[in-house]
């Protein structure tokens, strides 16, 4: 309630990127004090052979460039996805690129993959797992397409980014589901995504300290048969899962904001509670086709603690969420992560 009062408060009147970048030098700085989570008792899951502490976290998109992670599993995250990471540091798209739909707790984005680059981040990553805090950390690592490289050379763009950051990443995610860099979906085509992701996991699998889990996100908007298309080509490739769902292009009827203000805010991906419904169907679906073959990371609209209960009971390993936290605050990953205890402590 205290920082529901305070955001509309403050943060309601700001620049949503700006509010962004305030709440994540507070994080990042530790302001936040003593670990809002240390009084929860979790239930340690084993997915992809990881420890994780608790089933919830972070989902990419928050910490891009690795920068916070030891304050945000200080608030009760059981891991932390960092990224969208590209081979190159790139700026991301003009701004404002960042929109609330208040009524809604919704969010419109069409941020771009601003990050600072592979070898960056992949420096930052060695950095912190040479720390006490990082050096257990769960961390996964997502990476994209660098926008200037032309889809022919996509292939060699993801294998770079791998190549830095696989060393340092728990697991990691190939992102070919945004809707913010023009031609990323085209590679969710079975087609265009075997050698993709073949290629990527030959690189995570070489990682000297050992394999590396590789999973693959996916948009809500694919066809129900692209969905199993997908997730057949998981399994023939051996990846450890798949991540399901990145945001929607998609603006639903069921929208309360007006419609004037959402088209006001322009393209982009929409995420929050409307995108639920959709995203648990793709869970029940992918759970159905894949079995125990393969973990699911289930994201999209997960908001309450009953969210993540319904996530875990319709057969996710691990739960995130992002927009939730925007609305919600620092008191929101606790409560998320101790509901997560209710389910069985290992699987896949």
């Amino acid at each position: 309630m205290v920082y529901r009062a305070f955001f509309d408060a403050v943060f309601r009147s700001m620049d949503p990127e700006k509010a962004h970048e305030r709440g994540f030098a507070a994080i990042r700085a530790g302001r936040f004090g003593t670990r809002l989570a240390f009084h929860q008792t979790y239930a340690p899951r084993i997915v992809m052979g990881i420890e994780f502490p608790n089933a919830f976290g972070l989902a990419a998109g928050f910490d891009k460039n690795a920068k916070a992670v030891p304050g945000l599993l200080a608030l009760g995250f059981g891991h932390v996805e960092i990224g969208t990471v590209t081979a190159r540091a790139q700026p991301g798209n003009p701004r404002p690129r960042l929109f609330r739909l208040v009524d809604d707790r919704a969010i419109i984005n069409r941020m771009g993959f601003n990050n600072d680059g592979a070898a960056e981040v992949a420096s930052r990553l060695h950095r912190l797992r040479g720390t006490k805090a990082g050096r257990n950390a769960v961390i996964g690592v997502n990476i994209g397409k660098t926008k200037v490289v032309e889809p022919e050379h996509a292939v060699a763009d993801y294998v770079e980014s791998a190549r830095l950051l696989a060393p340092y990443a728990s697991y990691l995610v190939v992102n070919v589901s945004s809707p913010n860099t023009p031609g990323l979906r085209d590679l969710q085509a079975v087609d265009e995504l075997r050698p993709l992701l073949a290629a990527v996991k030959e690189v995570a699998d070489r990682v000297p300290s050992g394999p590396v889990p590789l999973l693959v996100k996916i948009a809500p908007d694919l066809a129900d048969a692209d969905v199993d298309a997908v997730a057949d080509l998981a399994v023939e490739l051996g990846l450890a899962g798949i991540s399901a769902t990145n945001t929607t292009i998609a603006r639903p009827d069921s929208l309360t904001t007006s419609r004037d203000v959402v088209e006001a805010a322009g393209a982009g991906g929409l995420s929050g509670p409307v995108l639920a419904d959709r995203s648990t169907e793709v869970l029940v679906r992918l759970r159905a086709r894949v079995g125990d073959r393969l973990a699911i990371i289930s994201v999209g609209g997960v908001t309450t603690p009953d969210d993540v209960r319904a996530r875990l009971a319709a057969g996710a390993d691990l739960v995130q969420g992002y927009t939730g936290f925007i609305y919600e605050g620092p008191g929101w990953p606790s409560r998320l992560a101790a509901a997560s205890t209710s389910a069985s402590s290992s699987r896949r």
